[in-house]
């Protein structure tokens, strides 16, 4: 395709009277393998929802093999299961028994922080980690409640339904929206659909997390103070209008307690952040401070009744909750959106964590199998009166650093909990409410990111722009159109991108065939007669008109600095498409006006290098026809020169 193999002088120096004599040899621009519509899509099909190739490993196999790969990619379980031995099965007891000590009290404040009863934070600390471990493709994620999607949930359901005036409704608009949350999941992971959540930018989640972190630290106020008449709502003012207003309600003795045992549990997470070997001093101090705080307010409570504690909570295991699950009403609608926010969120997290852990160890976590593993335990967990879960950094960390093997280590935790469940309950009868908050405050404060934040404003203002408007959304409006006002921000930004592209104009680097920015590189130098631009996008019809006037623009600058310079007449136009991956139908039609318009003012259009996919569809368009012999070329260097020499040959200037 386009002109044969031709040897031509070299004339790229700006000094034409001394251009090198150096010989370039011109190549032809080739059209990609012919193949068929179908070939295409199916490339095309794979590419977007295969990109691991997930049938790689069956090819092959005898029928046998084929049904055992089957077996441990469906249940990740039989992989790590034939191998398991005493060794793996000590580790892993040390690490259950390690991340168990945090989950049982992070999980009854991660209750409360939702807006539900204490119990069922115990609940989902049982049956969705059982799950996990069988479905789970992460050796170190431990599963269970987390700060964000709790407090994303009470907030959403509890602008509609108060938990306290009809706490059972509430309770199944809780368990519905799980059930949602987990179909959401399980049907991204089995659709391949999880480049969805890839509109949830890191500066969108860093704002994000930041702003939800600081509306739950500041709701635990109620409970390091202890306040009984609280506002309801997220917002920073009427939440920090509630604390003042209500001072008269303050109590020295929760305040002295809740502050105490909030250094201690800060300073143990302190010293366990410069020593990592010292991980089990914070993974441990919220079960003891528990217990201690518990003990205390059992032996002063005939002397002081100002502080407030949890009460009866049931034992037994989870009860069976698909009779509670919501399918009709005026509140579905409420029900299926928190579902899907907090899906998406928990997802997010626990999908990171993974990740983060697995590269720690190298090893991979496959994202598709991991929002099937956890979609199908919030489904499960919707039926077993559990809230939506997912893996917790905090959690994974500790199970990382206490020497985890396998997933095993939630079966343990899973273990724990039960028997705590069955045997335990009664001794959290006096657990003060004030231990519950200062355990929450010391989770959520390292989710305020404050260096991620800064490193954006110094990379990229917009990311940084982003970030602002997800923390300060959450804070000041809610915490589900914080993020919407985010993800809105993020999607203007590609939007921007995409119908504004960058276009650069190239020199040529003295003394070789490369050519780039002149604004980047101080040694390029503009080649007389030629405009050299390159555009660094795809050509849509969202984009094309713009580009076509901005090439025009482009040639009216160049026109009018070569006249105010008395320079040489502008010829010739140089596209280099090297970055333009694809191409449509209404971009090949502003390639043909704009060759036309360039034509009207005796100037040619050359293309340089357009990949495989758009140089068939300018073959298919004739636009190569009408561009003639000269209008392609393989390099911007080769252009130059052929150019050049042809204009040489024919006396021009």
């Amino acid at each position: 395709m386009g002109h044969g193999t031709n040897r031509v002088e070299d004339m790229t120096s700006p000094n034409t009277a001394t251009a090198r004599e150096t010989i370039v040899e011109i190549h032809s621009v080739c059209l990609p393998p012919k193949k068929t519509t179908f070939q295409k899509l199916k490339k095309r099909f794979a590419d977007v929802f295969f990109p691991d190739d997930p049938l790689e490993r069956f090819r092959n196999q005898t029928w046998r093999n084929k049904v055992i790969l089957g077996l441990q990619s469906l249940f990740p379980i039989f992989t790590w299961g034939s191998q398991y031995d005493l060794k793996l099965f000590r580790s892993d007891v040390i690490s259950g028994l390690t991340i168990a000590s945090l989950a049982i009290p992070q999980g009854i404040s991660y209750a409360k922080l939702a807006n539900l009863p204490p119990i069922v934070g115990l609940y989902s600390s049982f049956v969705p980690p059982l799950i996990y471990s069988v479905l789970g493709s992460s050796k170190h994620l431990a599963v269970g409640p987390v700060s964000i999607a709790s407090l994303v949930m009470g907030s959403m359901l509890s602008e509609s339904v108060s938990p306290t005036q009809d706490p059972v409704l509430y309770l199944k608009l809780a368990f519905t929206s799980t059930f949602f949350a987990g179909l959401f999941q399980a049907s991204l992971g089995l659709l391949r659909l999880g480049f969805l959540i890839d509109f949830l930018s890191k500066p969108t989640l860093v704002g994000f997390t930041a702003g939800a972190a600081v509306i739950v630290s500041l709701q635990q106020l109620k409970g390091l103070l202890g306040i009984v008449h609280f506002t309801g709502k997220m917002q920073f003012i009427p939440v920090m209008s509630s604390v003042f207003n209500h001072r008269s309600e303050w109590s020295w003795e929760t305040i002295v307690m809740g502050v105490g045992f909030l250094i201690i549990l800060l300073t143990t997470r302190h010293i366990s952040m410069r020593k990592p070997k010292l991980f089990w001093i914070s993974a441990a101090s919220p079960l003891a401070s528990v217990v201690i705080s518990t003990l205390l307010v059992f032996l002063i409570r005939n002397k002081t009744h100002a502080i407030s504690f949890i009460g009866h909570l049931p034992k037994g295991l989870n009860p069976p909750s698909s009779n509670m699950l919501y399918f009709s009403g005026t509140h579905l609608a409420l029900a299926i959106k928190t579902g899907i926010i907090t899906g998406v969120l928990s997802l997010t997290e626990g999908i990171a964590v993974g990740r983060t852990f697995a590269s720690l160890k190298n090893y991979q976590v496959n994202g598709n199998k991991e929002m099937m593993a956890i979609g199908f335990m919030n489904m499960v967990g919707s039926c077993t009166s559990c809230y939506v879960t997912t893996g917790s950094f905090s959690r994974s960390a500790v199970n990382y650093n206490a020497g985890a093997k396998t997933a095993a280590s939630n079966i343990v935790l899973a273990s724990t909990v039960l028997v705590t469940l069955l045997f335990l309950m009664p001794l959290f009868y006096y657990t003060p409410n004030l231990i519950l908050a200062a355990i929450i405050l010391t989770a959520v404060i390292g989710l305020i990111d404050y260096q991620a934040a800064y490193k954006l404003y110094k990379v990229d203002k917009f990311d940084f722009f982003t970030c602002m408007c997800a923390f300060f959304g959450v804070l000041l409006v809610s915490v589900p159109l914080g993020l919407a006002i985010a993800v809105v921000v993020s999607v203007i930004k590609i939007l921007l991108h995409v119908t504004r592209p960058n276009t650069l104009e190239f020199g040529n680097i003295q003394g070789t065939q490369i050519y780039q920015s002149l604004k980047r590189y101080r040694e390029a130098s503009r080649i007389h007669g030629f405009l050299i631009l390159a555009v660094e996008s795809p050509i849509y019809f969202v984009n094309s008109t713009y580009l076509q006037e901005r090439i025009l623009r482009w040639t009216r600058e160049e026109e009018s600095r070569i006249k105010e310079n008395n320079g040489s007449t502008l010829k010739c136009i140089v596209l280099d498409m090297t970055a333009v991956s694809s191409i449509d139908t209404s971009g090949i039609e502003a390639l043909f006006e704009l060759r036309r318009r360039l034509e009207k003012q005796s100037l040619q259009l050359v293309l340089v290098n357009p990949v495989g996919s758009v140089m068939e569809k300018l073959h298919k368009s004739k636009i190569i026809e009408s561009l003639g012999l000269s209008g392609l070329y393989l390099t911007v260097g080769e252009a130059v020169a052929d150019l050049s020499s042809t204009w040489k040959a024919h006396g021009q200037p």
